[in-house]
């Protein structure tokens, strides 16, 4: 997740100015954390009915909350604090006892009491969270979907009980599925900011293969052997999105629309990729905001012809 340093200091002079948050309030904060963070999934959540939008956004924001804590931690004791701190607010949430002097947990309890979101979905996010406080490379393409799926897939297990839905566990799995082709797409966007943060997600079994490391990415070097490791990766979140694609005409209303949006949005992003010929060591691929809104009909139209 990218940020800027006034975007996160928006934040934090709108916690300070208010002692206590009620409801409303808190849902209006969560929002604008997510059209600040997120406008990929800010544009989906737009086409969820009202409520729904509220939870989304809700949920949104206590996983950004989670995301932070890692991020802007000064050392890596700062960081298990933080994170020990974020859990917490998790739990008060599902107890329905939030801190009323913090939006997000305000927010999330809301959400909690409307929606069956499973806490297990958070403690896999916890776990993968975990993992970044210590990660220094990914091992193997096992390693690399597990991870996916802690710091992404499960937001689909979130977010799939308020859109409302059908087909039980396998529409669940195809939630997951289209979770983690979102966070490949992410890696494979932002190999060069994560070098510069010390952070190599590529499989290491793999760059081996095609003969690519570290040194090389960090001096630019773009040669066959890296564009033929990314189009393995890429191609392995291609077969992801479709097995996400399978799921969302399961999806109740125009929830199957706002997941569809946002799973083009990423799906160009990874077209961009490739058409660049995988030149993201100085540049990060992204779309223009009438890039993103061209989206929506052909998202409601390939909703419609997955669902024939």
């Amino acid at each position: 997740m990218i940020r800027t340093r006034s975007s996160v200091g928006k934040a934090r002079i709108q916690r300070a100015n208010r002692s206590v948050w009620d409801e409303q309030s808190a849902l209006a904060y969560c929002s604008d954390v997510t059209r600040r963070h997120s406008s990929t999934f800010y544009l989906g959540s737009k086409l969820f009915a009202a409520e729904k939008r509220r939870a989304v956004a809700a949920v949104y924001a206590a996983c950004r909350a989670g995301d932070d804590a890692v991020d802007e931690a000064i050392d890596s004791a700062d960081a298990e604090a933080r994170l020990t701190a974020w859990w917490d607010s998790i739990l008060r949430s599902y107890e329905g006892a939030p801190n009323p002097s913090e939006p997000m947990e305000v927010g999330l309890s809301w959400a909690l009491d409307r929606y069956e979101i499973p806490l297990h979905a958070f403690d896999e996010l916890r776990l993968g969270f975990e993992s970044d406080l210590t990660l220094r490379c990914i091992a193997n393409m096992e390693e690399l979907l597990l991870y996916s799926r802690r710091v992404a897939g499960v937001v689909g297990l979130m977010i799939t009980p308020i859109a409302g839905y059908e087909g039980g566990a396998d529409t669940l799995d195809a939630a997951t599925a289209m979770g983690e082709a979102m966070q490949i797409t992410n890696i494979l966007r932002d190999v060069g900011e994560d070098l510069c943060r010390e952070r190599c997600y590529l499989p290491a079994d793999r760059m081996a293969y095609y003969g690519v490391s570290e040194d090389h990415l960090r001096v630019g070097i773009i040669d066959g052997g890296y564009i033929g490791l990314l189009e393995e990766l890429a191609d392995v979140a291609d077969a992801l999105y479709r097995k996400g694609w399978q799921g969302i005409p399961k999806l109740h209303g125009a929830a199957g629309i706002a997941v569809g949006v946002a799973s083009l949005n990423y799906e160009a992003i990874l077209r961009k990729l490739r058409q660049n010929r995988y030149d993201n060591l100085s540049k990060r691929a992204h779309l223009k905001a009438h890039e993103r809104i061209a989206l929506i009909p052909r998202a409601a139209m390939a909703v419609w012809t997955a669902g024939a």
